[in-house]
């Protein structure tokens, strides 16, 4: 029998904004526990909240962003449920009539491309934050993020498989990194994803879900979901029954582990905000924000496929970071050569950025990349010395001139010091000689790589492979 894995991401998402969403308190990160606090946040008797109008103009870009049709009359909503994170044991959300829906958003796997519907974008609040301390029987609880302003990205049940489900949050952070909406940090919370999973024997119909949570990066969900699929589809071979539930994510064993069973909306027992009136967008309030949008991955893409003339794969992973494309368009300000650039962004200095140092962490500023760039194009340094300069550049914050003088690596473009090692080289090498006056062409590619290694890399390759061409020649 055939299983079908069906997979809905809810995706909260931190708004960078000053203050929180309904009182006046900093959302600055990594501030005291409960030093940005007030009645409102605390949720005293007495306090009311206001709404912040930065967050909802961010929530509407989001909206418009993931192609959502923006609803004319919106609402918050009471969500009451009880836990020590929630200081006043509900939380503000939106229910019935949410700020935005039925949106989409495409992803592409294995070449193909699939639209995934996206159910809603709504406002919210966060809630404060659990501590716990190994071997000790209590819990702290910091409430400096109770009341940031918080959107839940929910997407329709359309993935099927884990692959599908990364490349749908690679690209949605994508597009909320190009809004300047959020850092997506998921170190800091500021991203989180949880994750509904069935297994049916038809594709077009939901088996019996499990919510899956603390997942702390991208390659955690795919990794929960592999396993889940796993599990589920195993019980479900051998006549078990799947239980509706909300498992955990335990990233060191590599397994779900069961956490309670799964509420319903009724559980929640919504009811309107009494103390938030609706609010209502005039399609002046829409166009405004509309055409406040930036240039998006997928127009960017476009373009610089169109005007740099570089390959779909070069440009898909130039766009998926906002930082590196931009740091791309200014290097090929002064540096007309894109493909050149590319390659170096995409190789040596993307191997030196990693998920918390991103290219504007790293001591390479564009210009000091193009002057490396030009101390190629004129033969001051080979190409492979160039990986050497780069990373001293890096390392030290030195430009490459000064890189290259103090290491001694300039390269040599005299002909009579390269002919002298070209003569040690056939010298040392016959059967090599041989087999190119045989007719072996790879034996000039060994003897190019003797002669550089003779001069430590930096004799110009060009010249070491006409003057050994040339000698090759003579009888």
């Amino acid at each position: 029998m055939k299983y079908y894995p069906i997979i809905g991401l809810e995706v909260h998402l931190e708004l960078n904004t000053e203050s929180k969403v309904f009182c006046g308190c900093s959302t600055q990160f990594g501030s005291a526990p409960n030093s940005q606090v007030c009645p409102v946040c605390l949720g005293l008797p007495g306090s009311l909240p206001v709404l912040n109008k930065t967050a909802l103009t961010y929530a509407l870009k989001v909206a418009l962003a993931l192609n959502c049709e923006i609803a004319d009359f919106t609402k918050f909503d009471r969500k009451n449920y009880f836990y020590p994170d929630l200081p006043k044991s509900y939380q503000i959300s939106q229910y019935d009539k949410p700020l935005s829906k039925a949106g989409w958003l495409d992803i592409e796997t294995n070449g193909a491309l699939k639209r995934i519907g996206i159910t809603r974008v709504h406002q919210e609040e966060d809630t404060g934050k659990l501590l716990h301390k190994e071997g000790v029987a209590t819990s702290l609880v910091d409430f400096n993020r109770s009341g940031i302003p918080l959107l839940e990205i929910v997407s329709e049940p359309d993935m099927n498989s884990a692959e599908e489900a990364y490349e749908y949050l690679t690209r949605l952070k994508a597009i909320l990194e190009y809004l300047d909406v959020s850092d997506c940090d998921m170190e800091k919370g500021s991203l989180r994803c949880d994750a509904n999973i069935s297994i049916s024997t038809d594709p077009k119909k939901l088996g019996t879900k499990a919510e899956i949570k603390n997942m702390n990066s991208f390659k955690a969900v795919r990794s929960a979901l592999e396993h889940e699929i796993t599990r589920q589809t195993g019980m479900l071979s051998e006549g078990s029954r799947i239980i509706q539930e909300t498992r955990l994510w335990d990233d060191n064993k590599g397994i779900t582990l069961p956490m309670r069973s799964k509420e319903g909306a009724h559980d929640y027992r919504y009811f309107p905000e009494p103390d938030l009136v609706p609010f209502i967008f005039s399609s002046e309030d829409i166009k405004k924000v509309a055409d406040s949008l930036p240039e998006l991955p997928t127009a960017r893409r476009k373009r610089i496929i169109e005007q740099y003339s570089l390959s779909e794969y070069d440009a898909s992973v130039l766009t998926q970071d906002k930082d590196m494309a931009d740091y791309f368009e200014e290097a090929v300000k002064l540096y007309n050569k894109p493909k050149s650039v590319a390659n170096w962004l995409l190789s040596d200095i993307a191997a030196a950025t990693s998920s918390t140092v991103g290219i504007k962490q790293l001591n390479l500023s564009v210009g000091r990349l193009v002057e490396m760039l030009k101390m190629i194009d004129s033969g001051v340094i080979s190409g492979k010395i160039a990986k050497d300069v780069l990373a001293g550049m890096i390392d030290t914050g030195k430009p490459a001139a000064a890189i290259v003088k103090e290491k001694g690596l300039e390269q040599i473009s005299d002909d009579k010091v390269i002919e002298n090692a070209a003569d040690n080289v056939l010298r040392e090498n016959p059967k090599a000689v041989e087999d190119y006056r045989s007719g072996k062409a790879t034996a000039l590619t060994f003897l190019v790589g003797q002669l550089m290694r003779h001069t430590k890399g930096k004799a110009n390759p060009a010249i070491a492979n006409k003057i050994l061409i040339k000698k090759l020649g003579a009888s």
